[in-house]
């Protein structure tokens, strides 16, 4: 008997019958949905009080979370972790693990400097407020529409072409839309 289950690979996991390390992009949407509910409410006690504790929360949080997916394991990640949890009885929509590291690096580097204004560089609050809406942003479309910034990005810079992306968006070309409804005669 074979074991089915996906084991860690470097980055991602190995499934068998994949040729490539993965990423289950319904942990991963629900880990962007979680992220974006904690972030949000962060930006918006910073944007109506002028409290911006709870948006530097949110941005070591995040920061920590992307470091620990790019660096230990993902299973470890605690958004990660609870977003696997929450979609477990789902069937697994297997997603390359390249686009994914190059989105998660994306959200550290954002993060990072997000943290670096905060504290050390004191960058204005008005400054703070856009470089987190544009975080904020990322997690949405990635969470509620399965957009990944981060992974359009790595299929116009790098060499070799995606595969494996979410939504088969790698391989899949839409329908040219009607110009004028069909008319009945």
């Amino acid at each position: 008997m074979t074991n089915l289950a996906p084991q860690r690979s470097d980055f991602g996991e190995t499934v068998p019958g994949i040729d490539v390390p993965v990423f289950d992009e319904r942990a991963v949407r629900a880990s962007a949905g979680l992220l974006f509910v904690v972030g949000f409410f962060g930006w918006m006690t910073a944007f109506y009080t002028g409290n911006f504790q709870p948006l530097r929360g949110f941005g070591a949080l995040f920061l920590i979370e992307m470091m620990i997916r790019l660096t230990l394991n993902h299973r470890f990640a605690p958004a990660m972790a609870l977003g696997s949890l929450l979609v477990r009885w789902q069937r697994p929509e297997w997603v390359s693990a390249t686009q994914k590291k190059f989105a998660w690096w994306l959200g550290f580097g954002v993060a990072f400097l997000g943290c670096l204004g905060f504290g050390w560089l004191g960058f204005p609050a008005i400054w703070m407020l856009v470089l987190c809406g544009l975080c904020l942003t990322l997690l949405f479309l990635e969470a509620a529409m399965g957009i990944c910034v981060g992974c359009e990005l790595q299929r116009v810079f790098s060499k070799t072409p995606p595969q494996m992306c979410p939504g088969d968006r790698c391989t899949y070309t839409p329908a040219e839309r009607l110009s004028a409804p069909p008319t009945n005669n």
